[in-house]
Protein backbone atom coordinates (compact mmCIF):
# COMPACT_ATOMS: atom_id res chain seq x y z
CA UNK A 1 0.00 0.00 0.00
CA UNK A 2 1.46 3.58 -0.83
CA UNK A 3 2.37 5.53 1.83
CA UNK A 4 -0.35 7.80 1.45
CA UNK A 5 -3.71 6.25 2.85
CA UNK A 6 -6.26 5.03 0.23
CA UNK A 7 -9.83 4.29 0.61
CA UNK A 8 -11.03 1.14 0.37
CA UNK A 9 -13.71 1.99 -2.35
CA UNK A 10 -12.88 -0.88 -5.07
CA UNK A 11 -14.98 -3.79 -5.13
CA UNK A 12 -13.82 -7.10 -6.30
CA UNK A 13 -16.02 -10.10 -7.05
CA UNK A 14 -14.50 -13.62 -7.16
CA UNK A 15 -15.41 -16.90 -7.63
CA UNK A 16 -13.33 -19.40 -5.74
CA UNK A 17 -13.58 -23.13 -4.85
CA UNK A 18 -16.05 -24.11 -1.34
CA UNK A 19 -12.67 -25.70 -0.04
CA UNK A 20 -10.48 -22.25 -0.24
CA UNK A 21 -13.75 -20.30 0.86
CA UNK A 22 -14.16 -22.34 3.97
CA UNK A 23 -9.87 -22.69 4.68
CA UNK A 24 -10.40 -18.16 4.52
CA UNK A 25 -13.07 -18.36 6.71
CA UNK A 26 -11.71 -20.66 9.32
CA UNK A 27 -8.05 -18.26 9.19
CA UNK A 28 -10.21 -15.42 9.39
CA UNK A 29 -12.42 -16.24 12.58
CA UNK A 30 -8.91 -17.59 14.04
CA UNK A 31 -7.73 -14.09 13.35
CA UNK A 32 -10.25 -12.20 14.13
CA UNK A 33 -11.02 -10.47 11.40
CA UNK A 34 -13.89 -10.46 8.46
CA UNK A 35 -13.44 -13.16 5.62
CA UNK A 36 -12.91 -9.72 3.39
CA UNK A 37 -10.00 -8.29 5.39
CA UNK A 38 -8.45 -11.73 5.21
CA UNK A 39 -8.36 -12.19 2.16
CA UNK A 40 -7.25 -8.59 1.39
CA UNK A 41 -4.17 -8.84 3.80
CA UNK A 42 -3.16 -12.25 2.06
CA UNK A 43 -3.74 -10.40 -1.74
CA UNK A 44 -1.64 -7.79 -0.61
CA UNK A 45 1.66 -9.78 1.27
CA UNK A 46 1.43 -11.92 -1.75
CA UNK A 47 1.51 -9.07 -4.48
CA UNK A 48 4.46 -7.43 -1.90
CA UNK A 49 6.35 -10.85 -2.14
CA UNK A 50 6.06 -10.61 -5.79
CA UNK A 51 7.10 -6.93 -6.44
CA UNK A 52 3.76 -5.73 -7.38
CA UNK A 53 3.30 -2.91 -4.22
CA UNK A 54 6.29 -1.65 -1.91
CA UNK A 55 7.15 -3.13 0.71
Amino acid sequence: MPAERETRNAPLGLRIYPSVKDALEKAAKDDNRSTASMAEIILTQWLKDKGYLEK
